[in-house]
C-alpha cells in the first residue's frame, strides 16, 4: 500500500525492514511504482532549471562587480572560486548517491556547498537521468538489511540432538 506522497506502509503484522524514504520519491524507489518515473522527470528538469536560474543570478552578480568597478582581479577571483566550489560540490554531492559521508566532515563543508550549489544542482540533475538520487546506496542497505533479517528469523531444520558428533 502506498499514500499519494509515495511513503509505502507496511501491511499489519508485517515485520522486517522498513527502506528509507529519498526525497521527492518517498519509498517508490524500492518497486518503482506510484509514478516513480514522472517524479525522475520532474526532479532532474527541476533541478536543471534551479541550476539555470541560479547560473542567472551568479550573471547576474558578476554584472554588478563590473558595474562596481573593482577591478579585474576581484571578478577573477570571484569566477574561480565559484567555479572551484561548484566542482567541488558537484562531486561531494555525486559521492553522496554511492556512500555515507562522514557527518563532521559534511559539517565542515557546509560553506563550500553553499557556495558551489550550482555543482550540486548539476549532480543531482545528471543522477535523476539515470536513478532516483541516492537509490542505489538505499538499495544496498535495504538488500543487506532484507538479507540480515532472514537469515536471522529462518529456523533451523531437525533436532539438534539427532546431529552426529564428529
Amino acid at each position: 500500500m502506498s499514500d499519494d506522497t509515495g511513503t509505502q506502509e507496511m501491511p499489519a503484522g508485517s515485520t522486517g525492514p522498513r527502506p528509507e524514504p529519498i526525497r521527492f520519491f518517498g519509498t517508490t524507489w524500492v518497486d518503482h511504482g506510484n509514478g516513480y518515473t514522472a517524479r525522475r522527470v520532474a526532479v532532474a528538469a527541476g533541478s536543471l532549471a534551479a541550476a539555470a536560474v541560479s547560473c542567472l543570478v551568479l550573471r547576474l552578480a558578476h554584472q554588478g562587480l563590473q558595474i562596481a568597478a573593482i577591478g579585474g582581479f576581484v571578478t577573477l577571483l570571484m569566477v574561480v572560486m565559484f567555479a572551484i566550489c561548484s566542482a567541488m560540490a558537484f562531486r561531494h554531492t555525486w559521492e553522496g548517491f554511492t556512500r555515507r559521508h562522514d557527518p563532521d566532515r559534511q559539517a565542515s563543508l557546509r560553506g563550500l556547498l553553499a557556495v558551489g550549489f550550482v555543482g550540486s544542482l548539476l549532480a543531482y540533475f545528471f543522477r535523476s537521468l539515470t536513478e532516483a538520487p541516492g537509490e542505489r546506496l538505499h538499495r544496498e542497505e535495504y538488500d543487506e538489511a532484507r538479507k540480515q533479517y532472514e537469515k536471522r528469523t529462518t529456523r533451523r531444520s531437525g533436532n539438534p540432538r539427532n546431529r552426529r558428533r564428529s
